[in-house]
């Protein structure tokens, strides 16, 4: 989401500020899941394309969807829920259009989408698909075609197919989970030592690092309970990782970050996530952020 997204950068990038999700290089669709996501504009094909439907009937809902949004706005941009008033239907279905390519929206967490149109993205859906899969395997590899058709909100058989078309680029791995595939090309990547991790990382609810579903969670987290506190039934919390391990969760309000941890942490421990907290570069919050401990 949107304000997640920014704090997902900043864990990544340096000098990252209030306003970089709003970058011109980055735009926001409703990706994977319908959800809303915000992802590099050159990837638009990726994130929509790549999820477009198979089946003949949701197919065509999706571009019947998109070209009523595109009659009516005619180039300019709506209101998320006054578009739909237009048009006499609930305006959750325009998510269903965003597997074109030709649906954006504008969405900062708080007040409604804008949403709006664009061209087709020139690129053949499925080459879109199996780009989608490489980047699903790259990121969250070993994994296996269900997870990625779970993931991206795909058909059991669309993950399956997609997973077989790369086929000779992959790589049969054997996990504490069971059997998984990797990109042939990362498995040297995979048998590298490990660099030295980040003192301390703050990862938002969400976060591409712990966005895994069912027994893929205990390749992160093994222990049962942990992973109860970390994926919740409700909203997730963050994760609090230190030195490349995640050992606790977080929350914020307003200007206040409060961090449960699952094992005692150092003084350098602590005074590297205070650090990291109080760097998170939070729009409308000017006061020093105050970290408050649960531990």
């Amino acid at each position: 989401m949107p304000r997640a997204a920014l704090l997902s950068i900043h864990a990544r990038v340096e000098g990252t500020e209030p306003s970089t999700w709003e970058d011109p290089s980055l735009v926001q669709l409703w990706g994977p899941r319908y959800s809303a996501y915000v992802v590099a504009a050159r990837d638009l094909a990726v994130f929509s394309l790549g999820r477009l439907p198979d089946g003949t009937a949701a197919r065509k809902r999706a571009e019947d969807i998109a070209a009523e949004l595109h009659t009516l706005l005619g180039g300019a941009r709506g209101s998320f829920g006054e578009v739909g008033h237009s048009l006499g239907v609930n305006p959750n279905r325009f998510r269903y259009a965003a597997p074109t390519g030709t649906v954006l929206i504008r969405w900062d967490g708080a007040r409604a989408a804008t949403v709006w149109t664009v061209p087709a993205p020139k690129v053949d859906p499925r080459d879109a698909r199996l780009e989608l899969a490489r980047r699903y395997l790259h990121v969250f590899g070993p994994t296996t075609p269900e997870a990625f058709a779970e993931w991206a909100g795909i058909g059991a058989r669309d993950g399956r197919a997609a997973f077989d078309a790369l086929g000779r680029s992959l790589t049969s791995v054997r996990t504490p989970i069971g059997d998984a595939w990797i990109l042939s090309r990362d498995e040297s990547t995979i048998r590298l030592a490990a660099e030295l991790a980040a003192p301390a990382r703050l990862l938002p609810s969400g976060d591409p690092y712990f966005l895994l579903q069912g027994a893929d969670r205990e390749l992160l987290v093994p222990d049962a309970d942990r992973r109860g506190a970390l994926w919740t039934p409700r909203v997730w919390p963050g994760a609090l990782l230190v030195e490349g391990e995640i050992v606790g969760t977080w929350r914020r309000a307003q200007g206040t970050v409060t961090i449960e941890t699952w094992r005692r942490l150092s003084r350098a421990a602590r005074d590297a996530v205070e650090a990291e907290a109080e760097s998170l570069p939070l729009p409308g919050v000017e006061a020093q952020i105050i970290v408050r401990w649960n531990d």
